[in-house]
């Protein structure tokens, strides 16, 4: 079985969109915050179009034998101005479809967005995880990544 990693295109746009929406599901099952602080603004497929057109982000595909099961966002982000101009890749969105997990797409994935921003010379990471998603979790830690920052949040409405 070949699993792959390739750069996003503009007709990739349906693909894309329906593997957000299966991201998306599984995300608000675990924090009904993350479609309105974590994912795309809507409308999904213009932010997905904003995404592939923006030199400073990736989007990348995941496959198995060439059929897309997942994809991946990262984006390249300043610090702040006493890091001297560094920047940070931010992986910002990562989905494999449940059927394709354990077979290293994920794997694939990050690998190769991690060798492409560090042939445009960054060096620091990030990955955004939801503290629920243990699997995510670990499958960065496993990447070398390790934890930072974790954000709390209340919310006086939630029940």
């Amino acid at each position: 079985m070949r699993v792959s990693a390739r750069p996003a295109e503009t007709g990739d746009l349906e693909t894309l969109e329906s593997l957000y929406r299966g991201l998306e599901t599984e995300m608000t099952e675990l924090h009904p915050m993350w479609p309105l602080a974590d994912g795309l603004p809507e409308p999904v497929p213009e932010s997905l179009l904003d995404a592939l057109d923006d030199e400073a982000t990736m989007v990348v595909i995941g496959q198995i034998e060439d059929y897309p099961v997942g994809f991946m966002v990262a984006r390249v982000e300043g610090l702040l101005p006493q890091a001297g101009g560094a920047e940070i890749c931010s992986i910002r969105l990562v989905f494999v479809v449940p059927e394709a997990r354990e077979v290293s797409v994920g794997e694939v994935m990050r690998d190769f967005v991690m060798e492409q921003m560090r042939a445009r010379g960054i060096s620091k990471f990030d990955a955004h995880v939801l503290p629920a998603h243990r699997l995510v979790k670990n499958f960065f830690e496993a990447g070398g990544f390790s934890a930072r920052s974790i954000v709390m949040h209340h919310d006086d409405n939630r029940e």
